[in-house]
């Protein structure tokens, strides 16, 4: 698994994944976009977005937009997705990156901390009440000094092995007569000799 740059032959599929999955998709532009990919098939399993706000104050960055397909889950592979779009923040030279979401603690584990309402920048204030109106009020304000993110172990132990099936095989399947709804204790069958 890595994760690259999104480019222009991308652009539908990531239109499908964010409507498929409820995310935010204004001002798209698939140059915005990483996604995470697996090297041996090219199958893309999750993406996210660095958003650039350019405001009179000064210029301001969010992480928005961060799916990973359901088959990828619980893999890795949204905290790469993060760790990559935190990289190129810093690449761009932003120290602060800020992310309005519901799912807040996820993000904590990289380092990102909860804001008060009143400590997001005046002009991201009007982001944060797009946000809450779109994904309800439980949006958390978030901001991340960009030297202080980590990334757990465990999270590079699991992209290393990513597959689209969750790494897992199948469970077999052992199937009794009570499955069927035989009581064997009192079954006759067909071929049943008495002894």
């Amino acid at each position: 698994m890595y994760v690259r740059d999104a480019k222009n032959r991308d652009e539908a599929w990531l239109l499908d994944h964010i409507e498929e999955m409820g995310l935010d998709e204004r001002s798209f532009r698939s140059r915005d976009y990483v996604i995470a990919v697996e090297e041996g098939s090219n199958t893309r399993a999750g993406f996210g977005r660095l958003r650039v706000h350019k405001t009179d104050d000064g210029d301001f960055v969010e992480l928005t937009g961060i799916g990973v397909l359901e088959s990828w889950r619980g893999q890795g592979v949204g905290a790469h997705v993060v760790e990559r779009l935190v990289e190129e923040a810093g690449d761009q030279e932003f120290e602060a990156v800020y992310c309005f979401t519901p799912t807040a603690t996820y993000l904590e584990q990289f380092g990102f901390e909860q804001l008060d309402d009143d400590a997001v920048p005046d002009p991201l204030a009007d982001r944060l009440d797009q946000v809450r109106i779109d994904e309800g009020d439980a949006a958390t304000p978030l901001r991340l000094d960009r030297e202080e993110f980590t990334m757990p172990e465990h999270f590079r132990e699991r992209f290393k092995a990513a597959s689209a099936d969750g790494g897992a095989a199948e469970p077999e399947v052992h199937e009794t007569a009570e499955d069927f709804g035989i009581d064997p204790d009192e079954a006759t069958y067909k071929y049943d000799t008495g002894g």
